[in-house]
């Protein structure tokens, strides 16, 4: 019997998992705070027991009011009452805050990120510009936290002090890492030829043209099927110390948009290195778990793939918010007769596909240390300077 409702993720602790919070929460700032994933963010900080937002920066036009004022909200929840009051500011690295979100255009973006992190802050960015940059993490916490080690060399190598930047991938490479990571552990990868189907939310507001997508589909959305030919191969690589070692994946990414409002369809077909049954190939998605670690970050959850068997799943209107919108949902797993296996997946694109994955990618940094009070910082420095 196939089941109406929506897929659901197991909770995020693992029994007995260290839980790392803080005593004191880190103070966080959103650059793009008025954007559709700045939104996205400022309303996953409401209430987050690791984080308080302090900041929000935004373009000089929405400067000096308050967010309440400055921002044109789109999600169905209402602004966060402790984010209504905040007094937007410019992009002027002098934030009170311990480390930043961005969330900005790609066009401000490069440089504004580059100033912050020489000002000491650490970025966690969800912007396409310094995601294949050879010294910068390109971040999935469940597929390659490892390559948090790159944090060090970048700081060397940029002369940054105590800030650094991190980034996540793009909205429908980071679901389709989120799958094919199991694979790749348990049989090995050759090839991948992916179709999307991916929603309009991820063009932004105002997006597309309702004259334009209206019963129609999109089959071009630029710069796409570039960054998911390209980021997986970071994603799923190695950092050997010194560079990143790409995975060496055959890779081709078809790219659509599609009338849909929240999440990104795709159907995979995949090569791998060892022989599989379809048994096996759902049993390694299935059995994929988070460390406990990972378990124990406020954002994560423990199967971050959920496997379903109705064959007309996974649905955007059904599944998109899976695991609070960080899981990926995959379905119609069967034998492919031109790779080995073939696969629809489904995730949100802007939860696991942005503003969540900036989150889950924070609170591993917290985690791990790399995260400061900038306060406690600023006055051991000035302290240091006096003692001259």
């Amino acid at each position: 019997m196939q089941s109406n409702q929506p897929a659901k993720a197991s909770a995020v602790r693992v029994e007995g998992a260290p839980v790392k919070g803080p005593q004191k929460k880190w103070r966080a700032g959103v650059l793009g705070a008025t954007g559709i994933v700045g939104q996205r963010l400022v309303n996953l900080l409401a209430d987050h027991p690791w984080f308080a937002l302090t900041e929000v920066a935004a373009s000089e036009r929405s400067s000096g009011r308050t967010y309440a004022e400055a921002v044109q909200w789109h999600l169905e929840a209402p602004i966060p009452e402790a984010a209504r009051a905040l007094i937007v500011k410019g992009l002027e690295t002098d934030l009170d805050c311990d480390f930043v979100f961005s969330a900005l255009d790609s066009s401000v973006a490069g440089s504004a990120e580059e100033d912050f992190a020489r000002a000491g802050y650490p970025v966690v960015s969800n912007t396409r510009n310094h995601r294949m940059d050879p010294d910068v993490p390109l971040l999935i916490p469940e597929v390659n936290a490892a390559h948090l080690d790159a944090i060090p060399l970048q700081q060397k190598n940029r002369g940054y002090d105590t800030g650094f930047i991190v980034t996540n991938p793009n909205c429908s490479t980071a679901g389709l890492v989120l799958v094919l990571k199991p694979l790749a552990d348990a049989f090995g990868l050759e090839k991948i030829f992916v179709v999307t189907l991916q929603a309009i939310s991820g063009a932004g507001y105002p997006g597309v043209a309702s004259m334009d997508i209206q019963g129609n589909v999109v089959p071009f959305i630029s710069g796409e099927e570039e960054k998911m030919e390209a980021e997986p191969q970071k994603l799923l690589g190695k950092w050997d110390g010194s560079r990143f070692v790409d995975a060496g994946l055959g890779l081709s990414a078809h790219c659509n948009r599609v009338p849909v409002v929240d999440g990104h369809l795709e159907c995979v077909s995949i090569g791998l290195k060892k022989i599989a049954s379809l048994d096996e190939v759902r049993e390694a998605l299935r059995n994929f778990e988070v460390d406990a670690e990972l378990a124990s970050l406020p954002s994560a959850v423990r199967h971050p793939v959920i496997v379903l068997d109705e064959e007309n799943r996974p649905q955007p209107r059904r599944d998109v918010n899976a695991g609070n919108g960080m899981a990926a949902v995959v379905g119609r797993v069967r034998e492919c007769p031109l790779l080995d296996v073939k696969l629809a997946l489904l995730s949100h694109n802007l939860v696991r596909g942005a503003a969540g994955a900036a989150l889950l990618n924070a609170e591993l940094l917290a985690a791990r240390g790399f995260l400061k009070d900038r306060n406690l910082a600023n006055r051991s420095a000035d302290e240091a300077l006096a003692r001259r």
